[in-house]
């Protein structure tokens, strides 16, 4: 017959603020649901945990902000290693780009810290039981980026601007004069939210580390 710590969920927690790790840790310590079975700071620590043959945990919490990068990184190495596992995001930001970032990258369940401790239990039960639970987001948005609101001719614009293209290269190899790069580029940097080409070129490749887009308008 098993036993009650056998029943219970083996929880990780990803984190690298301390006081976060110990408020949380003696919460789950107190809740007979769970067992906190490891505590660590870095997205590679908890990318080693998850690559493990028998991983020693059921679920995770995963700050937004680890010590060498965020869970946005963790996750999109995790698809890129297709790696699996039960993953509830602990964010202290309220930014919903960070929410929509995460469904994204298919994240099982999200909570703030400054939530009901209550909220961040119901989560983690649900998550332990195989459901998804994520605050209310317009899920028709899910993927409205300032990326995916360009047509088809901006992004590709705006890729040959990462690849290292000045004005005059663009101009001579899309037919169009000089003059009228620059008016694009303009209309592009608007559109965007930014004032230079480097801005540009940051969001770009921001944007597209973090998954993919929508289809060409």
């Amino acid at each position: 017959m098993p036993t009650a710590t056998e029943n219970r969920f083996k929880v990780l927690i990803a984190e690298r603020n301390p006081l976060v790790v110990a408020a949380l840790g003696d919460m789950i310590s107190r809740d007979s649901r769970f067992e906190l079975v490891e505590r660590v700071q870095t997205g590679k620590a908890f990318l080693d945990a998850a690559a493990a043959q028998q991983p020693s945990f059921d679920l995770a919490v995963l700050g937004w902000k680890l010590s060498d990068m965020d869970s946005g990184e963790v996750l999109g190495e995790m698809q890129r290693r297709s790696l699996h596992a039960r993953v509830v995001i602990f964010s202290n930001d309220h930014d919903i780009s960070i929410l929509k970032q995460c469904v994204r990258l298919g994240v099982q369940g999200f909570c703030y810290q400054f939530d009901d401790p209550a909220i961040l239990f119901d989560t983690l039960v649900a998550v332990a039981h195989g459901r998804i639970c994520i605050p209310y987001v317009d899920v028709s948005k899910i993927n409205d980026t300032p990326l995916s609101r360009l047509t088809t001719r901006e992004r590709e614009l705006l890729a040959v601007l990462a690849d290292g293209w000045t004005n005059l290269q663009i101009a001579a190899r899309t037919g169009i004069s000089e003059n009228t790069v620059k008016y694009h580029l303009k209309n592009l940097y608007d559109k965007l939210d930014v004032r230079n080409r480097a801005m540009a070129v940051a969001l770009y490749a921001s944007e597209k580390s973090r998954g993919p887009h929508l289809s060409s308008q």
